[in-house]
């Protein structure tokens, strides 16, 4: 697969997930893409991506008894491809599908995509339709014990051409559309199957079909895998197939959230490549959770904002914004838009964990095209506390002590005895650039 033609630098946008749950419509994905191209866009933010349930009519009317409403009406075409709810996206009536509203996206510079569940649905199973480019109907592609313990909308698929032969469809459809992003879901990790718990990555099949059918589609669509965590023994499958691959289960505004992803990008930190992003999940920044009922700015202090927003960029994180844009403050644009930071995210950017405990974390990080060296500073305890490393452990040699630039409000000083600290509040971080 040639994924690294297209997404030369982790993906970056915005889904509608955090904010609305499966309730997100037409206008609001609008606004928010608005809101991106005016305020975010010239700083690197394109990506606008409709999230779980688009097909679901009178999705979330349902949701203080179930998130995904069983045995739901599904919007689906003959050839068992679902279509975007006519209701909730006025323009995709008449079999015009996601066209219109990915030209509107398009119109405004930036890209559109959407997410998915693996597999077929499993109303056209039931019923007996047809798969496009297929003598077999759907009830013999499908895998009835390959099923999604938390979404009732799917069966997987056998590995066959029938298997083959619907993914490429949906690729084909997906295409004309104008589609450029594609989150799937329950692939990455599937152990919530009680069939397969020994097995949590017996999806991996559906990967390379998905993947194969990408490749001959004709439009270059980045590939994301979800949920997680990822299992780090199959880096090398991930990274053969997919653009990005969920190392986490849901991230969501809790510190203990924010604190245990030092663990798990010290295990993926040699995975990050051009094309290929070990992805630490959606920014819950701004103003969240509306369609889950809860609606609220995020949990996470100013200092643990900045602190997810440096790890993200410095280890090299896809970043996808839950927030309401349209709600956005001042202070979160001014996090999503600080040039010096966000230059961490190229994948040149070679980053390395040299020091995690539960107290502390500190991250080093070497440009490889520009030559430029960079430490970020990490407070885990609870109150205010100095981190601090030494020059020796950066690895380079230096000869006295180093300018630092400081990446978030551009200050400059100078090392003291070959040793870099700063006094950190609780939760928080420090990132400089490091010069002679």
């Amino acid at each position: 697969m040639n994924k690294n033609s297209f997404a030369k630098v982790p993906p970056m946008g915005w889904n509608s997930y955090d904010y609305y749950d499966t309730t997100v419509n037409e206008e609001q994905v609008k606004a928010n893409a608005d809101y991106m191209a005016a305020h975010l866009r010239d700083f690197g933010w394109e990506y606008i991506v409709v999230d779980i349930q688009w097909y679901a009519h009178k999705a979330g009317s349902m949701r203080e008894q179930f998130q995904y409403i069983p045995f739901s009406e599904l919007e689906i075409d003959e050839y068992s491809r679902l279509l975007p709810d006519p209701e909730r996206f006025p323009s995709s009536a008449d079999g015009k599908g996601f066209g219109p509203l990915a030209e509107y996206v398009h119109s405004l510079g930036l890209k559109f995509g959407i997410h998915i569940m693996r597999g077929i649905p499993r109303m056209a199973a039931q019923n007996h339709m047809k798969i496009k480019g297929s003598d077999v109907t759907a009830d013999m592609a499908a895998n009835p014990s390959s099923i999604c313990p938390w979404n009732p909308d799917m069966y997987g698929l056998y590995n066959s051409p029938a298997g083959q032969a619907y993914y490429d469809s949906l690729l084909e459809l997906y295409a004309s559309w104008g589609v450029d992003f594609i989150k799937c879901d329950d692939i990455c990790n599937t152990c919530n199957q009680s069939p397969h718990r020994e097995n949590q990555y017996n999806a991996a099949h559906e990967v390379e079909m998905l993947a194969n059918a990408i490749k001959h589609c004709g439009r270059p669509i980045v590939f994301s895998l979800s949920p997680g965590p990822a299992l780090i023994d199959r880096a090398w499958h991930y990274e053969k197939y997919a653009n990005m691959w969920r190392i986490t289960d849901d991230f969501w505004d809790e510190w203990k959230y924010l604190k245990d992803m030092f663990r798990r990008c010290e295990l993926w930190q040699t995975q990050v490549s051009e094309g290929c992003y070990p992805d630490c999940d959606m920014l819950p920044l701004g103003w969240i959770g509306k369609g889950f009922g809860k609606e609220r700015m995020t949990n996470f202090t100013r200092e643990e904002q900045r602190t997810m927003m440096t790890l993200w960029c410095l280890f090299g994180s896809p970043l996808m914004l839950g927030a309401e844009l349209t709600k956005m403050d001042d202070w979160t644009l001014s996090l999503l838009t600080n040039r010096r930071v966000l230059a961490l995210l190229p994948p040149s950017c070679r980053p390395r964990q040299i020091c995690l405990d539960e107290e502390k974390a500190v991250w080093i990080a070497c440009d490889e095209k520009e030559g430029t060296l960079y430490i970020a500073l990490f407070n885990l305890g609870n109150r205010e506390a100095s981190v601090c490393a030494s020059l020796d452990e950066i690895g380079k040699e230096f000869h006295g002590d180093v300018d630092l630039t400081d990446l978030w409000d551009g200050t400059s000083r100078r090392s003291v005895n070959q040793e870099i600290s700063a006094v950190l509040p609780e939760h928080g971080c420090a990132v400089y650039q490091v010069s002679m």
